[in-house]
């Protein structure tokens, strides 16, 4: 706990046959200090800054002997620095996937806080640079590029101080950028709440430290730019019989595709999540001859890269998400992905720690390789027209698949919401469009129900 005083003593300077000859002295309340100058000039400076201080009624720290507007300077450091300190905070606690986002958004905000732009690098230069670099703690040691180095040899000089994070014009740029892509087009609206949320905490951790009095977004008045509705694009989501082309379409891909294809039709047949799939092993599949079989979900494996990870492989390993870390769900499935994956046991076996997809090597599977026999299938079942539109872009999109369909079914949203391991909230808000369908159904069931009640009367 810092303690202060206002009882302040200043002493003339004094002359002693030191390598520092000339000697300030002060005392801070019972605290005696004092502090030696090569010249008299730079001695009397100091004087004239502590004299200055003591009359303008400023409190001084006892431990340190300097007014509270001088200690908060020395404590200062710049935006860039601090930014290093908040990823070493997080570091170790963090999964991969989540460094990537932590070190996302610091090298978004630390491009926008600098003191002025002459000789400042180019903003994609930049970004690679302090993502890369700058705020990855596994490369700490390692010796950047000359390029790499001289980007980080400007920011560390040009960035600003932490103090200036107390003016709201300053808040204001730095979440600006976090609403904006390179291109200058808004970003979406995950990534600027994952960015806003980033930067709000580091702001938190400078009030810890002493480097800011409060934290200024909490008085700050800022909206992102203006964002489409949070519901899924039906235009995106292909139906069953397109899926079921698509999937088709993916065996004919060679040797690759013939492998993938049980993997993209637990995408579409389960709901999974891509990461939730990749890692699937042999005690992880209930497969009977006949009728319907379960997969058992219990991590997820996102890439991060091997550069984020403790254990240096490029997938990391997480619990389910949202869930608990030892949540384990249960996912019935039809008998369509029964025999599919019933067929790729039979054909390809497992690899030896269990798993059933992995690649030519052995090694996980991973979106580069899968991505590009997902787009040679859409080529050849989509249009030309077809093709210039978001349908079925992406993997991700047999998920989507899925759960529009089973709602579309009448399934209830609560069991739609468990299978597809998300929230009741999350299913309404996201898939909003599919659950405002079937209108005529519906009023017909009411109706029903209300005949049926006047019935008894």
């Amino acid at each position: 706990m810092t303690e202060w005083s206002y009882t302040v003593r200043i002493w003339a300077i004094r002359k002693r046959p030191y390598r520092k000859p000339y000697q300030l002295r002060w005392q801070v309340g019972t605290q005696p200090h004092a502090e030696s100058f090569l010249t008299s000039g730079l001695a009397e400076s100091r004087k004239a800054e502590l004299v200055t201080a003591a009359r303008a009624g400023e409190a001084f720290d006892v431990e340190s002997g300097l007014p509270k507007s001088m200690v908060k300077q020395a404590k200062d450091i710049t935006f860039y620095q601090h930014a290093r300190n908040y990823m070493e905070l997080k570091w170790d606690d963090a999964p991969g996937k989540t460094r990537v986002g932590l070190a996302e958004a610091m090298a978004t905000v630390t491009v926008a806080l600098v003191k002025d732009t002459k000789g400042m690098p180019d903003a994609r230069v930049a970004r690679r640079a302090l993502y890369g670099w700058a705020f990855n703690k596994n490369l700490w040691d390692a010796e950047p590029p000359d390029d790499v180095r001289r980007v980080l040899d400007w920011y560390a000089k040009k960035s600003l101080p932490v103090s200036a994070l107390a003016e709201a014009p300053t808040v204001r740029k730095a979440l600006n950028a976090c609403a904006r892509r390179l291109d200058g087009k808004t970003s979406a609206a995950s990534v600027i709440h994952r960015k806003r949320a980033v930067f709000h905490q580091a702001l938190e951790i400078a009030v810890e430290d002493g480097l800011l009095k409060e934290n200024s977004l909490h008085k700050l008045r800022w909206s992102p730019p203006e964002q489409v509705e949070d519901e899924l694009d039906p235009e995106c989501v292909p139906d069953p019989e397109m899926a079921a082309a698509l999937l088709d379409a993916v065996a004919e891909q060679g040797k690759r595709g013939r492998h993938l294809r049980a993997f993209f039709a637990c995408l579409y047949y389960s709901g999974a999540r891509p990461a939730e799939i990749v890692g699937l092993g042999r005690d992880d599949v209930r497969l009977p001859r006949h009728g319907w079989g379960n997969l058992r979900l219990s991590e997820t494996r996102p890439r991060a890269g091997r550069s984020w990870t403790d254990s240096g492989e490029a997938h990391d390993r997480k619990g389910l998400k949202h869930r608990p870390r030892k949540a384990v769900r249960w996912v019935p499935i039809p008998p369509e992905l029964v025999a599919i994956l019933r067929w790729h046991v039979t054909v390809y076996g497992y690899a030896p720690d269990g798993r059933l997809f992995r690649t030519a090597r052995g090694g996980m599977i991973q979106e580069s390789g899968y991505g590009e026999v997902w787009r040679r299938a859409r080529e050849a079942v989509l249009s030309p027209d077809e093709l210039k539109t978001k349908l079925a872009k992406r993997p991700y999109d047999l998920r989507h698949a899925a759960v529009s369909t089973w709602l579309s079914s009448g399934v209830e949203p609560q069991l739609v919401a468990h299978r597809a391991g998300q929230s009741v909230a999350v299913l309404f808000r996201f898939y909003a469009k599919f659950l405002k369908g079937g209108d005529d159904e519906a009023n017909a069931k009411i109706s029903a129900r209300l005949a049926q009640r006047r019935a008894t009367f």
